[in-house]
């Protein structure tokens, strides 16, 4: 064998070799990257997208889903997961200062809308006197849809009321009498069967297979579009960057626009 083949024997070895070598991680620090989200469409955007664009730079990404409120923001800040998506700002800002929590949110992500869907009934004018309306009993939430019972005419809050601190202890008109029905979120798109209307979380809605396109009313505005969130010690390490471009990608902005129709998409997209 000539020198010039045993050379290109030898780099087509070289070559094989290291193709058949695991993919390092771009941040070597942190191999293996857990992403907590509630149970649905946030959780599928890591599956589809987000997981595959990451493994390609060589991280493990394993996916924790949850079908409460309460637990993601716990499990991140302990350490069990390194991420998490399932929460707008203002939930996250109230749940942190409560419980002393160090969380930054890092960038924004496609986010179904919250509205009002038909129960046992399926028009807002059959609304009558004493007609029950299920909504879900976290604080920030139960004020969105509060907020959204008022800007239907509904009911009405205390004037100066903070909007995203309002509970129905502050309903101080009730024209109807509508009786309402505190429930996790989780639980909303199942009540429907008991109540004569229901307002349900867009994730909640979209894993139900309930359309946003059925809502009776949907809340407007950018207020409570969904953030990914870290331990505020993470927010500049390497796989947080990384892990933001993945969110940002033009690949998965042409998915999410093709999948997630009838979703708040991110300011600027």
């Amino acid at each position: 064998m000539t020198s010039s083949l045993r050379l290109a024997a030898a780099l087509l070895g070289a070559t094989l070799f290291a193709a058949s070598l695991p993919l390092q991680a771009a941040d070597p620090a942190k191999a293996t990257i857990v992403i907590g989200t509630t149970v649905g469409d946030f959780g599928n955007m890591v599956t589809d997208s987000i997981k595959p664009q990451l493994e390609a730079q060589g991280y493990q990404v394993k996916l924790v889903e949850f079908t409460d409120y309460i637990t993601p923001n716990i499990a991140l800040a302990d350490g069990s997961l390194d991420v998490n998506c399932f929460q707008h700002k203002p939930y996250l800002d109230s749940f942190a200062a409560s419980r002393g929590l160090d969380l930054t949110p890092v960038t924004q992500v496609p986010t179904g809308p919250m509205g009002l869907y038909a129960g046992k009934k399926s028009r807002l004018d059959q609304v009558a006197d004493g007609d029950s309306v299920s909504l879900p009993n976290d604080p920030t939430n139960q004020a969105r849809a509060l907020l959204m019972l008022q800007e239907l005419g509904w009911l009405k809050l205390k004037d100066g009321i903070d909007p995203l601190k309002a509970s129905e202890f502050d309903v101080v008109e009730n024209p109807h009498q509508l009786k309402l029905v505190l429930l996790e979120a989780a639980q909303l798109p199942r009540s429907r069967e008991d109540v004569d209307f229901a307002v349900v979380n867009g994730n909640y809605a979209a894993s139900s297979g309930i359309p946003f396109t059925s809502g009776l009313f949907l809340e407007k505005g950018y207020d409570f579009i969904n953030w990914v969130v870290v331990r505020s010690q993470d927010k500049d390490k390497p796989f947080v960057k990384d892990l933001v471009a993945a969110y940002n990608s033009p690949a998965f902005r042409d998915y999410a626009k093709g999948r997630y129709l009838g979703y708040k998409f991110p300011q600027g997209w």
